[in-house]
């Protein structure tokens, strides 16, 4: 089962995902609490101004993926939740690290083991590592290892969600490897 999620479905998601451990009284979400989610300004890279039809249309698809879904409260207002535990069985350091990585995009282990902290304690970057093997060895992989960018010393690591993420540096190289044996 492989997706490919729009930017507004991945930050949707993540955003359920983040709110369900870190609000959970609050949770499930109303649609105004997930735009506010989806807006806020901190923990997201890149900053989105999504509008509530736009949340509407991401939830939407989403349930039709087996994603999300309307959560059956007591409520008059509908809330949303996310199903992830039912698709992908998840242990709870395996939802911690693809939430930030649906909120944030590609990080490197050492910004994951920082940026999770609130959602799953690691225990070093070793236990970083552990959990984003699990997550590449599944079938379909979730997760990808990009190459190292030119003066960094840590290789990040990306959601598959989205569908495949091009390696940025790898396509880089090729292109300047082009136009030198064109010159």
């Amino acid at each position: 089962m492989t997706f490919n999620l729009s930017p507004t479905e991945a930050r949707v998601l993540g955003c359920l995902i983040e709110k369900e451990i870190t609000t959970p009284d609050y949770y499930p979400l109303s649609l105004n609490a997930l735009h506010n989610a989806a807006n806020q300004k901190s923990n997201r890279d890149p900053v989105m101004e999504l509008d509530e039809d736009a949340i509407r249309r991401a939830l939407h698809s989403l349930s039709e993926q087996g994603l999300a879904r309307v959560a059956a409260t007591d409520s008059r207002v509908a809330k949303y939740e996310h199903r992830l535990a039912d698709v992908f069985n998840f242990h709870r350091h395996e939802i911690a690290l693809i939430c930030v990585l649906l909120l944030r995009g590609p990080q490197t282990p050492g910004e994951l083991r920082t940026r999770t902290d609130r959602l799953y304690a690691f225990d070093d970057l070793g236990a970083v590592h552990s959990a984003l093997n699990l997550l590449m060895n599944r079938q379909p992989p979730l997760v990808k290892v990009l190459s190292r960018q030119p003066g960094t010393k840590e290789a990040r690591y990306a959601h598959l969600l989205s569908g495949d993420v091009p390696d940025q540096t790898a396509s880089a190289q090729t292109h300047s490897s082009a136009h030198e044996s064109s010159a």
